[in-house]
């Protein structure tokens, strides 16, 4: 299939993305030889004029911070899950010119957790309070039949956890991050912080944890997702949500299901090995 089409990732900064990796691998694999995907620095004040500029050749585009939010006025439908979080990842740019806004970090959570056996439970514990947080409460309102308790560093941190809670129909709990070691407990940890944050808590993981989702990927394995397997229990790491997510993008932007989900896996491994 050698039709030209064009799709990228949008954000700042973007030099670390591994998007372009998986999906570039996916087309690949797919046999998309007219398809590429780039990458480029965009902030907030630049992003209008570039989605201005898009041509018929663009299929779709991947957004990161700080993007999620500010590319919503500039398209013309959003779907019930991304304004759930009102967070948009991905656009597709349809065949009438229309742009498309869905968010495919919270089935991509979902799917990580279930590919992990983790299909329900009765309770969870979210660490931290930015925007991968909410995603992360979208994800637990499908998985979750109980509490969830938000560690977090301050009250208006924790009154937006709780906003987000009653928005997504998710009885969220807050509590101090000083006593973040009792999160460890629950039989599902979801660490949405950034790269060292936790590394803290490494000494208070329990003899016998649950799952921890730790949605890092570089540098990888945290301290916490190391000690949490060096004391057998289940981790999901970032680049299984990365792969997730992006597998649900390139099915959304391409047409082509199901996405090679393996073989984007593997490029994303050998990508980081290689750093």
């Amino acid at each position: 299939m050698s039709t030209i089409r064009r799709a990228a990732v949008l954000g700042s900064p973007i030099a670390h993305s591994l998007s372009p990796v998986l999906h570039r691998a996916a087309y690949a694999e797919l046999g998309l030889t007219g398809w590429s995907y780039d990458r480029f620095e965009i902030d907030e004040a630049a992003l209008p004029a570039f989605v201005q500029g898009l041509d018929s050749t663009w299929a779709g585009l991947s957004l990161t911070m700080p993007l999620k939010r500010a590319i919503i006025p500039l398209l013309d439908a959003v779907s019930e899950t991304a304004s759930s979080v009102e967070a948009v990842n991905t656009v597709v740019l349809t065949q009438d010119g229309r742009r498309v806004g869905d968010n495919t970090d919270i089935p991509g959570m979902v799917a990580a957790l279930r590919e992990r056996g983790v299909e329900k439970t009765d309770s969870a514990a979210v660490l931290g309070a930015g925007a991968t947080a909410s995603s992360a409460l979208a994800a637990l309102s499908e998985i979750c039949t109980g509490p969830v308790t938000a560690y977090v560093r301050s009250r208006e941190r924790g009154d937006e956890m709780r906003g987000w809670g009653e928005r997504l129909g998710v009885d969220v709990r807050i509590a101090d991050w000083a006593d973040a070691e009792q999160a460890l407990r629950a039989p599902l940890v979801i660490a949405t912080t950034p790269a060292g944050a936790t590394d803290v808590l490494a000494g208070a993981v329990p003899d016998a944890p649950g799952t921890l989702f730790d949605v890092l990927y570089e540098p990888w394995p945290s301290g916490l997702a190391a000690t949490w397997s060096a004391r057998s229990g289940a981790v999901v790491g970032g680049l299984d949500l990365l792969v997730h997510q992006a597998v649900l993008q390139v099915e959304q932007m391409t047409g082509h299901a199901p996405a090679p989900l393996a073989a984007m896996r593997r490029a994303g491994e050998e990508a980081l090995a290689a750093r």
